[in-house]
């Protein structure tokens, strides 16, 4: 489930809803300045004036786009990658949920699905800033039928550039069957190696998380 709203220099593009969302919803956004400075639009991002906390915002190339939270499909799998990994990292890493990471180098900011940061490279708790996405060691996307896309290109390649050490792309919609692909070693906006299975197919992590992802509950 995912329904989108992208503002870019004040203007409110088409919303996209699926089936499952229960319909539209009026939403309101504070507008993008023309040509805005990163710093700019992450003052808009973060002044915006989301319907609930369930409610995510990312800045995907210049623009501000809002997401409505995710169905119970997306949920589960989201759970059990949280249950796993929380088994194996140490107690000064922490694992989360609404944890936003910039990547100004391509006007990125995104709130991945799950995201596994450090404690000590995590902002005050009164600074709501972004954590540049260098200092995350892993990010998880899981695609929705109206986000998929996005999550294959725009945040392959965002965290690519970002420098982010390991992306798990769980692919619940992929062309020819559901699919885990966890894509590593970053390079020149690139990721340089990838591994994909099917869902059911376990999936290694290497280091520094060195466990193997059971995806037969996927």
């Amino acid at each position: 489930m995912t329904r989108a709203i992208t503002v870019l220099s004040g203007v409110v593009s088409t919303v996209r809803d699926d089936i499952d969302t229960g319909g539209d919803r009026a939403v309101t956004a504070a507008p993008v300045l023309p040509r805005s400075t990163w710093d700019e639009l992450v003052q808009v991002w973060q002044s915006l004036d989301l319907p609930n906390k369930g409610w995510r915002a990312e800045i995907i190339e210049e623009s501000i786009v809002m997401t409505p939270p995710p169905g119970y499909g997306h949920n589960v799998i989201a759970d059990r990658v949280h249950r796993a990994l929380a088994r194996v990292i140490p107690q000064d890493w922490g694992i989360f949920q609404t944890a936003a990471v910039e990547i100004p180098l391509r006007s990125n900011l995104f709130t991945p699905d799950l995201v596994v940061i450090p404690m000590d490279a995590l902002p005050s708790d009164d600074d709501p800033a972004p954590v540049p996405a260098g200092r995350a060691l892993l990010a998880v996307e899981i695609t929705s039928k109206s986000n998929a896309n996005r999550d294959r290109n725009e945040k392959l390649w965002g965290y690519a550039h970002g420098g982010v050490p390991l992306f798990l792309l769980i692919d619940r919609f992929a062309k020819d069957e559901p699919s885990v692909t966890l894509y590593s070693g970053p390079s020149g906006g690139r990721y340089r190696f990838q591994h994909k299975v099917p869902f059911g197919e376990p999936i290694a992590l290497p280091e520094p998380f060195d466990f193997t992802l059971e995806t037969k509950e996927f």
